[in-house]
């Protein structure tokens, strides 16, 4: 008999964590099977060497100030170590250029560029207040029915209200590719480099791509304090954000089961009845959550024969190919950055010295190869966090793009020479970076799928793009968190609003949940 309390979250992931919180807060019986030792996935701390930590998500950027104040993320001990970084784009002869929120500094920057910067920065952050207006809403149905047509309306009406030369702007970059836009606006090499580097991470795109403005405002869409897009370093690594939600859903009421993977999602008839743990365990529940990506929920842990044709296609064919990887280095000392003091190597460093550059990076993956040059967003973060190292040692991260899940050669032997290609890079800018490192640890796509499940290794679970945003996300028949089965839910990052770490997609879905029963 199927337990109608009961409530299963498959995957202690922020979303999962998130919507565990929200719904043990309302009461209910909630469980969470997490597959690995600790929760957060991808987000979660590891210790990579000896005395060494640092977690495959850096930077903190999206999550959600109302979502942060309701769960009492600060008193369940949410700490942040270093605000509103500062990029710098690194340059080989040691004249950086130093990107705020506020203004563009560097040798080589014409006046015209920084009153340049100044509007780009206006307009992109009142466009991605539009995005960001959405995370916390259910997607609407593309219906005629009055409950879809006035989120609809209210829509369009955020966007009329940017005013007419705003408006049209909006709608005509939307869609488009980030290099038009930079190339209308700028003429410095390095910071169009730097600005294409946002719309591209952890995307299968180039800044030639389209839809790459619009990844650039999702980047930016954040509903949090500060400036649109400010990163920050969270205490103890992405790890600490994830204790402290899984610490507001343990005092809410939730139970939090590690180690305990899941092999499949039991049937009633046409209704979901609980799930199996790996162990042969079976734990009955009317609700189960998936926080896993789509594809795995339904294709694998549900099965593709308990859903139409049509909607287990649509799933398959969701675009979700990993394209980013992530270093890991321990070092025994601070490398020496040429032009960077000790206080600038604490803030967020990007190697992208052109939009060309770029886009040369890009052009590897389309032939299954990984990038020769690749680019690469890196960060100290044990300057400002000493739990990450031992002492007088620090840790290097980076996410390294290109680095495509389908490798032509196979990971296997293509992971060392990649390994090299990433070191010879940080050399040209860090020269003693190589004879600094005691310990790398590489992260392709394919070891983020097989450590962390996540089909095709994709941060995100499915490349953000228009096709794939808002009621077209992940499929429709599901945008809504629904899945065509009875009492089978999804919260993941492949449901709106997408990746990084804001929790909307978890608060949603508890919202939708409640609101059914």
């Amino acid at each position: 008999m199927t337990n109608t309390n009961n409530i299963v979250i498959i995957g202690g992931g922020h979303n999962g964590l998130v919507c565990a919180a929200y719904l043990a807060k309302a009461g209910k019986n909630v469980t969470v099977l997490e597959a690995s030792e600790e929760v957060g996935g991808p987000a979660a701390t590891r210790e990579f060497a000896p005395g060494y930590k640092a977690s495959c998500a850096h930077l903190l950027n999206l999550l959600d100030d109302g979502i942060r104040e309701e769960l009492e993320l600060s008193s369940n001990g949410l700490s942040i170590a270093k605000e509103n970084l500062t990029t710098i784009a690194l340059a080989k002869d040691g004249n950086h250029i130093t990107i705020t929120p506020d203004s563009v500094e560097g040798s080589g920057l014409t006046a015209e560029d920084k009153a340049a910067y100044a509007e780009y920065r206006r307009f992109m952050t009142k466009f991605a207040g539009i995005i960001g207006a959405m995370h916390n809403l259910v997607p609407p149905r593309i219906t005629t029915d009055k409950e879809n047509l006035v989120p609809m309306a209210k829509l369009a009406w955020k966007v009329r209200m940017l005013g007419r030369d705003d408006m049209r702007e909006l709608l005509r970059i939307g869609g488009i590719n980030i290099y038009d836009v930079l190339k209308e606006n700028f003429d410095n090499p390095l910071l169009k480099g730097a600005l294409s580097l946002d719309a591209v991470l952890g995307t299968f795109s180039g800044p030639r791509s389209n839809n790459s403005v619009f990844t650039a405002l999702h980047r930016m869409s954040g509903n949090n304090s500060g400036a649109a897009g400010a990163a920050s370093i969270p205490a103890g690594g992405m790890g600490g954000v994830m204790q402290a939600i899984a610490g507001a859903a343990s005092r809410a009421g939730a139970e939090i089961r590690i180690s305990s993977p899941v092999k499949r999602i039991l049937m009633d008839g046409m209704a979901v009845s609980g799930v199996e743990l790996e162990n042969g365990e079976q734990i009955s529940a009317s609700t189960v959550i998936s926080n896993a990506d789509v594809r795995t929920t339904i294709l694998d842990l549900l099965g593709a024969r308990h859903v139409e044709a049509d909607f287990a296609r649509r799933v398959s064919n969701i675009r979700s190919k990993g394209n980013a990887a992530k270093l890991h280095l321990a070092l025994d000392g601070l490398p020496s950055f040429a032009g960077l003091n000790e206080s600038q190597l604490g803030e967020r460093l990007v190697i992208a010295p052109s939009v060309e550059y770029v886009e040369h990076a890009f052009n590897h993956c389309k032939y299954g190869e990984f990038s020769a040059q690749p680019v690469a967003e890196i960060t100290l973060p044990s300057i400002h966090d000493r739990s990450l190292a031992p002492d007088g040692k620090h840790v290097l991260s980076a996410i390294v793009q290109y680095a495509p899940r389908e490798l032509g050669t196979g990971w296997t032997e293509g992971k060392a020479a990649f390994s090299n290609a990433i070191m010879d890079v940080l050399e040209t800018y860090a020269p003693d970076v190589r004879e600094r490192t005691v310990a790398t640890e590489l992260l392709t796509p394919q070891d983020m799928e097989k450590e962390f499940g996540m089909t095709g290794g994709h941060w995100h679970h499915a490349e953000l793009s228009l096709d794939q945003f808002l009621m077209l996300r992940p499929v429709p028949r599901s945008a809504q968190y629904k899945s065509p089965v009875d009492g089978l839910y999804l919260c993941g990052a492949g449901c709106h609003p997408g990746g990084g770490i804001m929790g909307s997609a978890g608060k949603n879905a508890a919202n939708v949940i409640l609101a059914d029963q």
